[in-house]
C-alpha cells in the first residue's frame, strides 16, 4: 500500500483516483491525431511556450460550490482502466469545478491508491483548466516497472492499470544527442532543439500521447506564415505544444544545430518512427543544457518538484 509522511506527521497516502477516463485531458492540445480517426488541425504549434489554441473552451468558468463532491462526481482520470503506462505517468484526476481550498482535504481522502509505493496526492495548476481543478498522485520515485496499480475515487469508480518497462530518453540540447535508455540497453541519436529565442523547455516531462500524423499551424502560437503543414510520428510532451516528432531538418542539423521552433526533431528514415514505435503514455523524456524549466502543469510536470516540495502540494497534514 502507499504511505507517506509529511512534515513530521504520518499520513496514508493511498490514492484511489476517479473517472470518466479522458486520455488526452492534460494534452490540451487542439492537435487532431488523423491516424486516430480526426479530421480537424492541431492548434498547438512547435513552439512550447505559446499557448496557440490549446485549452480554449469557450465554456464559462464554473463556480466553486459549498458542498463536498462526496461521490467526487464530475472527475476525470487520465488513465484507462487495463492500460499500461510508462514509469513516469502520474495519476491525474481532475474536475468539472474547481475545489475551493477548505474541501480539497476532504476530496484527498476520497481518492486511495493500492500499490506497493510510497507517494502522494498533489494539487496541480493546470495550464488550461483554473486552480483546484486538478489534483495528481506521484510516487517519491519514479513508479517500478511491473507495478500493479488500483485507483479507487470515491463511491464506485475503479481503475486497474498497470506500469510497463523503463523508457527513459534524455536530450541535452548541448550536445544536440538523445539518450535512450529502456531494458538495460542505451543508444544516442542525435537530434534538433528549439533554437536560440524559441528553446525548447527544460526539466522533466512525461508523454501524454502520440499521433503519426497531426497538422501544425505556427499562427496559433504566434509565430505566423512560418510553418503550415503535417507532421508526423509526434510523440506530445506539454499542453503548450512540445513534441518529440519527425522533422527533416534534422537530417541536416541532428547532431549539430538547434533549429526548431521549440520541438525535438528526429531525422526521416527510421529515428523519428522507432522512437515512437517505442514510446508509451507516462515515458519520460528530460531535457537538460536547457534554459527555463517547464511548469508543473503544463502536461505532466509534476517531477521537476523535489519530494518535499512535492508533498507540500497536498491539502493534508
Amino acid at each position: 500500500m502507499t504511505t507517506g509522511r509529511r512534515g513530521g506527521r504520518g499520513r496514508l497516502a493511498r490514492a484511489w483516483s476517479a473517472a470518466a477516463v479522458c486520455v488526452l485531458a492534460l494534452a490540451g492540445c487542439s492537435a487532431q491525431a488523423l491516424a486516430d480517426g480526426g479530421g480537424g488541425t492541431a492548434g498547438a504549434g512547435d513552439r512550447p511556450n505559446a499557448t496557440g489554441t490549446a485549452g480554449a473552451t469557450g465554456k464559462a468558468r464554473p463556480k466553486p460550490s459549498a458542498t463536498p463532491p462526496k461521490s467526487l462526481a464530475g472527475a476525470h482520470i487520465n488513465i484507462a482502466d487495463g492500460q499500461t503506462v510508462g514509469v513516469g505517468m502520474p495519476i491525474s484526476v481532475t474536475f468539472d469545478r474547481p475545489i475551493p481550498v477548505a474541501e480539497r482535504a476532504d476530496v484527498e481522502r476520497q481518492l486511495k491508491v493500492a500499490a506497493d509505493v510510497e507517494g502522494s496526492w498533489g494539487w496541480v495548476k493546470d495550464r488550461n483548466l483554473l486552480d483546484g481543478q486538478r489534483v495528481d498522485f506521484r510516487p517519491r520515485a519514479y513508479w517500478k516497472p511491473g507495478t500493479a496499480v488500483t485507483v479507487r475515487a470515491g463511491a464506485g469508480i475503479t481503475r486497474h492499470f498497470t506500469v510497463g518497462r523503463s523508457l527513459i530518453a534524455t536530450v541535452d540540447v548541448r550536445t544536440h544527442f538523445m539518450t535512450l535508455e529502456t531494458a538495460g540497453s542505451s543508444r544516442r541519436v542525435p537530434i534538433t532543439a528549439g533554437a536560440p529565442g524559441m528553446d525548447t523547455w527544460n526539466g522533466t516531462m512525461v508523454v501524454s500521447d502520440k499521433a503519426s500524423k497531426i497538422f501544425m499551424d505556427s499562427k496559433t502560437v504566434g509565430y505566423g506564415d512560418q510553418y503550415h503543414d503535417y507532421y508526423y510520428y509526434a510523440v506530445h510532451l506539454t499542453t503548450s505544444g512540445t513534441y518529440v516528432h519527425m522533422n527533416p531538418k534534422a537530417n541536416t542539423y541532428g547532431g549539430r544545430q538547434n533549429v526548431t521552433h521549440g520541438c525535438v526533431g528526429l531525422a526521416t528514415g527510421g529515428p523519428a518512427k522507432r522512437f515512437f514505435d517505442e514510446v508509451i503514455p507516462g515515458d519520460v523524456v528530460k531535457v537538460v543544457n536547457s534554459r527555463d524549466t517547464v511548469a508543473v502543469g503544463n502536461g505532466y510536470g509534476d517531477w521537476n518538484l523535489n519530494w518535499d516540495q512535492w508533498r507540500a502540494t497536498s491539502a493534508l497534514d
